[in-house]
């Protein structure tokens, strides 16, 4: 499902704990790292997604978290072409993304990465909110900086100093 401007609607999740640090998941075979995050289905809500994704992609189930916000609007990245499937070169771009932000309250043992059959991370772990996003791959960075910084104000957090 596209959207008349090729992108695909998608949620984005950043899962802090209580010392405000974020989950990171590690993509299978792969040594990059990124926030959950997947398609909307036709007729569903971003909310909806998000409870979806948060249960294949991290094995969390909604009494393990409360959500502490959303973005206001979409976020797109475009998707670099030769990332794109040849069937979709042409009408695909890339993707528009709610992003919600969500506490734990469970415990890291309710993290289970192996709760569908084609798991999307291999591993995990907790980073600083504001850890430096080399790791991510380089044409979604943009999308994740906004969208720390947006949500930011939720928790108290303020973007690092920039230091000359």
């Amino acid at each position: 499902m596209l959207d008349r401007d090729g992108y695909r609607p998608n949620v984005g999740i950043i899962i802090i704990n209580q010392q405000n640090q974020v989950f990171w998941g590690k993509r299978v075979r792969e040594h990059s790292w990124q926030f959950p995050q997947g398609g909307i289905k036709q007729g569903e809500t971003p909310e909806q997604a998000m409870f979806r994704e948060l249960a294949e992609e991290v094995g969390l189930l909604p009494e393990h978290v409360e959500i502490v916000g959303r973005t206001r609007d979409w976020m797109k990245y475009d998707v670099p072409t030769n990332w794109v499937r040849r069937e979709w070169r042409g009408t695909y771009r890339g993707q528009k993304q709610i992003w919600f932000m969500l506490r734990l309250v469970g415990k890291d043992s309710d993290v289970c990465l192996r709760k569908t059959t084609h798991p999307e991370f291999d591993a995990w772990r907790w980073n600083e909110y504001w850890s430096p996003l080399e790791a991510v791959i380089d044409f979604k960075r943009g999308v994740y900086e906004a969208a720390l910084g947006e949500l930011a104000r939720l928790i108290g957090q303020h973007p690092p100093s920039v230091v000359n």
